[in-house]
């Protein structure tokens, strides 16, 4: 009796190849030695060891994480954390644990090591804590900026003390006020550590020392009218740009 096609199928893979076991339109498949899609050999980022500049008016420090917050289930519990100030403020960067900061006063050079990176969680994460090192780096000396501008007819923001829609979250909280085409204007409370202004009535200017909130709170403003392809309208965030579609001819 003859055996089933998916239980041969599994005995030619165990088995060793013999070329002339096989019917010829099927022997390129089974082929070791089939060619590859591309010539050239794999590169690997190496974000994670690159050395960071740090300019001479910011001061980074390690700092011992309370044993309160460095007690917990999960896989990893940061045990340092990296203390960042600059002209523009002052923010803090917990650290896995295995992963060391070499700070060189007499250079200005950050470089980043990690104890195995053959680990991939470790290698993961040596080049995203690089990065957001880098970003904390950048905001205290020079800050983080978003440029929303919106298109279309009577699309305005404005920037206001109080809402109508929306209570404060923080004391002195400023509010974005979008007229973009709804019968009411859209309020949106400004994140605590983020400035908003208006240069312009169809621009918003967002500055922070955090990266990650300026341009999260950019994406909330951009939700409410994003970019469409057919006529060009919509909020777009730092010089961004669509490709215009054919309009639809019934």
């Amino acid at each position: 009796m003859s055996c089933l096609p998916q239980r041969c199928a599994r005995q030619l893979l165990r088995e060793p190849f013999q070329r002339g076991s096989l019917p010829l339109f099927l022997t390129p498949a089974f082929s070791p030695s089939r060619a590859q899609f591309s010539t050239t050999s794999p590169a690997q980022s190496r974000i994670g060891g690159s050395a960071i500049s740090v300019p001479p008016e910011v001061s980074l420090t390690l700092i011992d994480l309370p044993k309160s917050l460095t007690q917990g289930r999960g896989k990893d519990v940061p045990k340092f954390a990296a203390q960042i100030k600059g002209p523009k403020g002052e923010m803090t960067l917990n650290l896995p644990s295995f992963l060391t900061v070499n700070h060189d006063a007499t250079t200005q050079k950050a470089t980043l090591s990690v104890m195995d990176p053959e680990v991939p969680q470790q290698r993961a994460m040596w080049g995203t804590a690089r990065a957001l090192l880098q970003n904390h780096i950048t905001g205290v000396s020079e800050g983080h900026i978003c440029i929303l501008s919106m298109v279309g007819v009577g699309y305005r923001a404005t920037i206001e003390n109080t809402a109508t829609t929306v209570s404060a979250t923080y004391p002195g909280q400023k509010f974005v006020s979008l007229k973009v085409g709804f019968s009411h204007p859209i309020e949106l409370g400004i994140p605590e550590g983020v400035q908003a202004s208006t240069p312009q009535p169809t621009r918003i200017l967002l500055e922070s020392v955090d990266k990650r909130k300026v341009t999260q709170f950019a994406a909330e403003i951009r939700e409410w009218r994003r970019p469409e392809p057919y006529k060009g309208k919509g909020i777009f965030v730092n010089g961004e740009t669509i490709k215009l579609k054919a309009k639809k001819i019934k």
